[in-house]
C-alpha cells in the first residue's frame, strides 16, 4: 500500500501517523496493498480555490476527496484490485476550528477527516439519512479501533 502525505502548510502534521491511519483503514476495508493514496494538507486559500471549482461552493471546507479509479471495499476472500484510490485534501485550519468546537484536538479532528476522506474515495456518501448512519458509524468505528490498537 503506498500512500504519499504531503504538508503545505505551517502546522505541523506527523506524516507517518497519517500514512499508518491510511494503511489501517484500507486493510480493514479489503482494499489491494498495491492500491495508491495521497494525503495533501493545505492552507484555506487553496482549498476555497477547490472548494469553488469543484462544488460551486464559497469559503474553504475541512475535507475534499478526488477518486481515481473508483475502487470499492472487497471482502477478506476477495479483495479491491490495485489500482490508484485517489487523492484526499485536508484543511488543518478548518479542522482547528471544528476541533475546537467538538472539544478535542486539531490532529484527533485530522484523523476523523482522513478516515472520511477515505471512505469518499470508497464509494460512501452521507447525502441520505441512512447513508449518514452507515457512513458516521464505520468512521467512528475505523477511528476508534486505530486509535486503541496504537496505543
Amino acid at each position: 500500500m503506498s500512500t504519499e502525505v504531503c504538508n503545505e502548510t505551517s502546522y505541523e502534521v506527523d506524516e507517518a501517523e497519517f500514512a499508518a491511519l491510511a494503511a489501517f483503514v484500507l486493510q480493514k476495508m479489503h482494499v489491494s496493498s498495491s492500491a495508491e493514496l495521497s494525503i495533501m494538507f493545505i492552507d484555506p486559500e487553496p482549498m476555497e480555490e477547490l472548494h469553488v471549482r469543484w462544488l460551486g461552493l464559497e469559503g474553504p471546507t475541512d475535507v475534499m476527496s478526488f477518486p481515481m479509479d473508483e475502487l470499492r471495499p472487497g471482502t477478506a476472500e476477495d479483495p479491491t484490485e490495485a489500482g490508484i484510490l485517489g487523492d484526499i485534501v485536508l484543511c488543518p485550519q478548518v479542522a482547528e476550528k471544528q476541533a475546537s468546537a467538538a472539544g478535542h484536538s486539531t490532529t484527533e479532528e485530522m484523523l476523523l477527516l482522513t478516515v472520511h476522506g477515505i471512505l469518499h474515495l470508497l464509494g460512501y456518501d452521507h447525502a441520505e439519512e441512512e447513508e449518514k448512519k452507515v457512513m458516521f458509524g464505520l468512521q467512528r468505528k475505523l477511528l476508534l479501533t486505530f486509535l486503541a490498537e496504537k496505543d
